[in-house]
């Protein structure tokens, strides 16, 4: 015979839970007692009935969202796997919810129509449609004296004034409450100008909200011909329509804030576009007045009178070029002409007589005389001065020779 530790026999036998499906996904009714929530948020309390007691454990991730306070002496309906506590070697049952018990066979039941509606295709998400970014009409149906009412109004007024509210009243609650309610859609679907409606309610037990988990109800709304929003309820409560509109909204005020523009949002984002669109504008000027100057600039190198106007300029250039080489060359021809007049005058006989020199010549054939020789004594000579002319005759020839 095999011998186990005490460990051992514990693991084993909680392996033995383990396997065992039915203790995995299991109800237990009874009633609370022992209590307690720890300060890391944990529960522990024991589930008994008349004959046996079970030790309960409940982390806090699923405690949070309790939707009461469990206490002592409540009857509940507790679900989750039962498994051992080795430390102790102590089986326990470790929830994921709690009920107060009664609501188990309304829970059964949202359960089995969710399946029956899922199967048929009713919850598809193929089936939603968007809500209308800007409606102008929108459908509430809902009581006229709930405080339901008076938030989406409120909402309404504050995000979208434009919007007009098209009530259609019935009852929320209540075993007459579901005909009403589908009568209130059918109303609104045939009114045309409404744009989108709001089924909505407040707060409430399983009980004040079951008339939204009637199968009329949740068929008209998958059948409606406008998109519907559902707001029932607070977050934590979860009906048929839920699933079957067109989108769900955890409150009424939620619901209304989700069928309507934010008016501040969108002024602001008029704003900011207003302000891109001028800057884009002034920008596509910017560009389009450079690129026009830059072909007005290309058009005018090539047009007849910017060609005429170069080419006149052009002609004056080259005019006001010759006419300062022609300078150039008239001013060296002219000092060249000064310098040969010069020349001249210098080699002038009458500006060597001016300057006392004379000119002698023979009386008789006008022959200069240059040398001594050249006028024997008795020989009639003319001496030209610069200011007239004298008659002599040779007395005496004197020569360097002599």
């Amino acid at each position: 015979m095999e011998t186990y530790t005490v460990h051992q026999l514990t693991v084993h036998i909680r392996a033995l839970f383990e396997e065992d499906p039915d203790l995995q996904d299991v109800w237990v009714a009874g009633e609370i007692s022992n209590f307690k929530r720890a300060s890391s948020g944990h529960l522990y309390f024991t589930l008994k009935d008349e004959q046996s007691e079970l030790a309960c454990v409940m982390w806090r991730s699923a405690a949070a969202f309790l939707p009461f306070e469990p206490e002592h002496g409540a009857a509940v309906l507790a679900h989750g796997y039962v498994a051992v506590y080795e430390a102790r070697g102590q089986y326990q049952l470790y929830c994921d919810t709690i009920q107060p018990a009664g609501v188990g066979d309304l829970n059964r039941q949202f359960e089995l129509l969710k399946a029956r509606l899922e199967a048929e295709g009713l919850f598809d998400s193929a089936r939603k449609r968007p809500v209308p970014a800007f409606p102008r009409q929108i459908g509430v149906v809902t009581s006229p004296t709930a405080a339901a009412f008076q938030d989406i109004q409120n909402v309404l007024r504050r995000r979208y004034p434009l919007a007009e509210v098209i009530l259609s009243p019935t009852p929320v609650q209540g075993k007459d409450a579901p005909p009403q309610i589908v009568a209130a859609l059918d109303r609104l679907n045939t009114h045309t100008e409404v744009d989108v409606i709001i089924l909505a309610r407040g707060g409430g037990s399983l009980e004040d909200l079951w008339c939204f988990n009637d199968e009329d109800v949740v068929r008209a709304v998958a059948a409606s011909r406008l998109p519907v929003v559902a707001g029932v309820g607070h977050e934590i409560d979860f009906t048929l329509v839920d699933f079957a509109a067109d989108q769900r909204a955890p409150t009424p005020s939620a619901a209304a804030e989700l069928v309507t523009p934010d008016g501040f949002a969108l002024r602001t984002d008029i704003r900011n576009l207003s302000q891109k669109l001028n800057t884009a504008i002034l920008t596509v000027q910017g560009a389009k007045r450079d690129d026009l100057d830059a072909a007005t600039r290309l058009l005018g190198r090539f047009s007849p009178l910017t060609q005429v106007q170069t080419a006149r300029q052009r002609v004056d250039d080259l005019t006001g070029r010759l006419m300062r080489t022609l300078g150039h060359r008239l001013e060296r021809q002219r000092d060249r002409l000064q310098a040969q007049r010069r020349a001249l005058e210098a080699a002038n006989p009458r500006a060597l007589l001016e300057r006392g020199y004379v000119v002698v010549t023979r009386a008789g054939d006008g022959q200069r005389v240059t040398s001594a020789w050249d006028a024997a004594e008795g020989t009639s000579v003319h001496i030209e001065l610069h200011d007239g002319r004298l008659t002599a005759t040779v007395r005496q020839r004197d020569t360097d020779d002599t």
